[in-house]
């Protein structure tokens, strides 16, 4: 990175700024990068101290999304062919599989210095094992790493106006591309990609979404910097290495939030910009966390930062009552408990990971969800407080302008709403509506040859071996009904209803969908169950099974798929009260 110009926009120098850490999904970096440096970043640099966490960069296609382009070239990878390597190429140029080993070993560390031609970034080990490559056929893998460097080569050109700062990514993008290429090419000739292997792969995505974002905000006249974090995480301090099989308890994100914000302290007045990928992990991070690892590293960032506040900028204004594309008078909900947004997120609306703002959470550090295509908007806040009541917010016609919410101290979040309490008591009634689609049912009556116990332990045993989620489940003594996503490949469900055959006969319903009503006002809330069931029999919509969550928060039931819209809109306006538009008299929905 080039050494800082003058008069570049930084990080806040007051002791008593806070810091305030922006996650970036992959569609905002890849659509509105522009924006996020021109209009978003700047405006909390004054006041606060920002760090920000980056996605890997959709694409112009979903087929073309850094992340499945990743995946694409290290399945191509494994595929033998007539390109694939038998033996070392005897040439002056070639690459070795134990010389590239040893190449790849010192390029594993991300801020190590490296000597680069300035007329040829490739002018080194990888560009030779490069032009080796390309004397034979292409191997497919290394097309694809050709086609994610050209997406984000595009992307960087069509942003970054300064000819040094675009010259200095190109060579930046194309060494990174190389290293992934010879990385690709080492697990070709041992024909195998293990676990972490995978991993590293799928972390070049931050870090080239990483870069780009760098380089556009230093462009703009921020004085940013590129932090690597994929080997941020420390060993324990026994000295004992970590295992794969280890499971990963807060003892361990813990010591991560630890690191990773002693790492960001170190960038003093420059604007961190961090990879959403951390390493290295036990047992993978892929498979213990999964795919939304960005999020999680956003939340223990701020964590370890003590940051005032977690944004998290979607392409979306917040959180809704109801799906705003489903229902036409879904409305912003401005706060919202963190209970109640795990229930949305599990039961069909995109919010944030349980595990996610548990982290936050817990540290009394809210979480803020903003509309990279809207940032002047409130948003919606999930509030660790749970006494905060956003009826006390809401207009008599619609919510009110949350933009007066940014940064409000605890103690004036409670005077405000004690002061609306008092003035306009509002009626205590659900949070949201959700639909969560892509549903099947298995049923499983008892052939009576066990007693309940254990044909219960029987199913729950069949569910566990082949790795089953069940959703929903309603049981008496002799029959269970199970409501799961229907995701399952046409051979695991099979061999997953022939071993429940052993406990009693099986039915299986397809193209079906979970409706369910969300609020922790709902708690005590008497005859709010008989309203929704009544609503949806009224609606002519047939209900196959309820369940009722045992923290009161949730009431869902499984509906046929065709009738979804109609009952999101029923129970909205019925439950949560919203009227359509144009209806006379108080327009909801009162939260809370």
């Amino acid at each position: 990175m080039p050494m800082t110009p003058p008069n570049l926009h930084q990080n806040s120098v007051d002791p008593a700024a806070k810091w305030l850490v922006q996650k970036y999904g992959g569609t905002s970096v890849g659509k509105f990068v522009k924006k996020i440096a021109e209009d978003i970043v700047p405006e909390y640099l004054d006041q606060h101290k920002v760090a920000i966490v980056c996605s890997a960069r959709s694409g112009s296609t979903k087929a073309l999304g850094t992340t499945n382009l990743l995946l694409r070239a290290a399945s191509e990878a494994l595929q033998r062919s007539s390109t694939s390597p038998s033996s070392p190429v005897e040439s002056p140029g070639s690459v070795t599989p134990a010389g590239l080993v040893s190449r790849l070993s010192q390029s594993s560390e991300p801020n190590s210095p490296r000597p680069r031609s300035k007329s040829s970034p490739r002018a080194d080990g990888f560009g030779a094992l490069t032009m080796s490559c390309a004397r034979a056929e292409q191997p497919s893998f290394s097309r694809t790493v050709d086609l994610l460097r050209d997406e984000h080569i595009t992307a960087a050109r069509s942003a970054v106006r300064d000819s040094e700062i675009l010259a200095e990514l190109e060579a930046e993008i194309e060494e990174d591309c190389d290293a992934l290429r010879s990385f690709l090419f080492a697990t070709q000739v041992i024909d195998e990609i293990s676990p972490r292997s995978r991993d590293s792969i799928i972390g070049y995505g931050e870090r080239l979404a990483c870069k780009i974002m760098t380089a556009i905000l230093r462009d703009r006249g921020i004085d940013a910097e590129f932090v690597s974090l994929e080997n941020i995480v420390p060993l324990p301090e026994d000295g004992a290495s970590m295992s794969d099989s280890e499971t990963l308890g807060q003892e361990f994100y813990d010591r991560v939030a630890m690191a990773v914000g002693e790492r960001i302290k170190r960038c003093g007045a420059r604007v961190p910009v961090v990879t959403g990928f951390f390493g290295p992990v036990p047992g993978s991070l892929l498979r213990q966390v999964g795919r939304g690892y960005t999020d999680l590293l956003a939340a223990l960032l701020a964590v370890g930062l003590g940051a005032s506040e977690l944004q998290i900028w979607k392409e979306v204004d917040g959180i809704f009552t109801a799906d705003p594309r489903k229902v036409p008078t879904a409305r912003l909900i401005p706060i919202i408990s963190p209970e109640e947004a795990a229930e949305l997120t599990y039961y069909g609306s995109e919010v944030v990971h349980p595990f996610t703002m548990e982290q936050v959470i817990r540290r009394k550090i809210p979480i803020r969800i903003k509309n990279v295509d809207n940032p002047k908007g409130g948003g919606t806040v999930i509030h660790p407080d749970p006494d905060i009541d956003a009826s006390a917010f809401a207009d008599d016609e619609q919510y009110a302008d949350t933009t007066s919410l940014e940064f409000t101290p605890l103690a004036a979040l409670h005077a405000s709403q004690a002061g609306a309490a008092q003035e306009h008591p509002r009626p205590k009634l659900p949070t949201a509506v959700t639909i969560k689609e892509h549903i099947m049912v298995l049923n499983v009556n008892s052939n009576r040859k066990s007693v309940s116990h254990g044909f219960l332990a029987g199913i729950f045993g069949v569910l566990d071996r082949f790795s089953v989620v069940v959703d929903l489940i309603s049981t008496s003594e002799v029959y269970v009904s199970m409501a799961i996503e229907d995701n399952l490949e046409k051979s695991r469900l099979e061999r997953v209803v022939r071993e429940l055959r052993k406990s009693g006969s099986v039915t299986v319903i397809r193209d079906m969908a979970i409706l369910s009503l969300v609020g922790k006002q709902m708690r005590h809330m008497v005859g709010i169950a008989g309203r929704m069931f009544t609503t949806l029999g009224q609606g002519q919509v047939n209900i196959e099974m309820i369940s009722q969550g045992a923290n009161e928060i949730n009431i869902s039931c499984v509906i046929q798929a065709r009738d979804a819209e109609k009952a999101l809109n029923l129970i909205h306006m019925s439950c949560l009260q919203v009227r359509p538009e144009g209806a006379r008299g108080r327009v909801g929905p009162w939260l809370y």
